[in-house]
């Protein structure tokens, strides 16, 4: 075990070396397109049916802050309902120790882009690489699944959180991958996390200053959460557990819970993939995926409650969105996607809202569209 514990973690530091070496022949950084840092293979969609979890305890408490002795918003401040901060937030209350930043960055497998790479170049000061495909769950086929409590908790704590801190989360498109995270602690009991509007392409419009390469702790930090995550999956004990989670059930979903909405229609459910993939006109990036949607779901496409800048729109224009796509703010709402991340970004726009209690479908359309006796509707 101590050998494969070593293995995993001289694998995560190469990673971060290999990557090192690849930037130094680019000169345009952002525009990296060397993987190295791909996800596991996906085999057997039509058994994979993801499960529910267990739970624990949990602690949290607030803080107030300031800078330089000049009182700065604090998150204490911070509505419960408000998702997101601004960049000029997160530059006032940066240095917070009770702050912690993560760089969540995913891109789908088409645009071949790199975000541990990403991350290397350019990363808000501070900010730790909170890996999605890492981070996720061991026991199944499908794509970045919640892991377990255990799972998170010590991932988590591997990477220096604890109950007490403020957690604020971005990625390098403005909003996509960073609300995924944003979801994955709530899930886990932690709502004092907020995603950074805008994200990284807004902090660094506002001329703000960024990080480039990792430093030995960021390395030894983003290592020990992998090495933590494999730990529990394969039963042995990690110490110490900084982060107690308490499992919110009522926020994830599963096919089975779908299967029967889809009957019972207790819930509003609503698509954030695009309109070809929901009519069922376009395939679906994933091999081995039926096209279609959902029966009696609707398609809010992601990209219509944030406007050009991949900012957050107002509730105001949230509100008229929804509205047009004939989404009743009044009644209860599930979300889905491809693979239960633009799932999230939905949730958020639905908790800036007021609806603070959306829950996801985690294994979405890759799971659904695997199975071979779910109902799909076609437009």
């Amino acid at each position: 075990m101590a050998s494969s514990a070593l293995l995993l973690r001289t694998v995560f530091a190469r990673r971060f070396a290999q990557s090192s070496l690849s930037l130094a022949s680019h000169h345009q950084a952002t525009q990296l397109h060397t993987s190295c840092f791909n996800k596991r293979p996906f085999h057997g969609w039509a058994t994979a049916v993801h499960s529910p979890h267990k739970t624990s305890g949990f602690v949290c408490r607030n803080i107030a802050s300031s800078v330089r002795g000049v009182r700065a918003a604090s998150t204490q401040s911070m509505p419960t309902n408000e998702p997101a901060v601004s960049v000029d937030w997160l530059r006032a209350n940066l240095r917070e120790p009770d702050l912690k930043v993560l760089d969540a960055s995913w891109y789908m497998p088409d645009e071949q882009r790199n975000p541990l790479q990403e991350y290397q170049v350019a990363h808000i000061p501070g900010a730790l690489f909170f890996d999605i495909d890492g981070i996720s769950d061991r026991t199944t086929n499908l794509p970045h699944m919640l892991p377990s409590e255990d799972a998170f908790a010590a991932a988590v704590s591997a990477l220096g959180i604890e109950n007490k801190d403020e957690v604020v989360v971005y990625d390098g498109k403005g909003i996509f991958s960073a609300a995924r995270v944003w979801w994955m602690f709530r899930v886990f009991g932690h709502d004092r996390i907020w995603v950074l509007d805008g994200g990284l392409p807004r902090w660094r419009a506002s001329g703000f200053d960024v990080e480039s390469s990792a430093s030995g702790d960021a390395i030894l930090k983003a290592s020990a959460a992998s090495e933590a995550i494999e730990k529990v999956y394969q039963g042995q004990t990690v110490a110490p557990i900084t982060f107690q989670t308490k499992f919110q059930p009522h926020l994830v979903w599963t096919l089975e819970q779908v299967r029967k909405n889809v009957e019972e229609k207790t819930h509003q459910h609503i698509d954030a993939r695009s309109k070809p993939r929901f009519d069922g006109v376009a395939s679906e990036p994933r091999k081995g995926i039926r096209s279609g949607h959902v029966p009696g779901s609707k398609c809010v496409p992601f990209p219509q409650i944030l406007d050009g800048s991949q900012t957050l729109l107002s509730a105001d224009e949230l509100k008229k969105r929804f509205e047009h796509e004939g989404i009743s703010l009044d009644s209860p709402v599930v979300t889905s996607c491809g693979t239960g991340v633009t799932a999230c970004i939905l949730a958020l726009g639905l908790h800036r809202l007021g609806k603070t209690d959306v829950p996801v479908y985690d294994g979405s359309w890759t799971e659904w569209g695997a199975q071979s006796d779910t109902p799909v509707s076609t437009s």
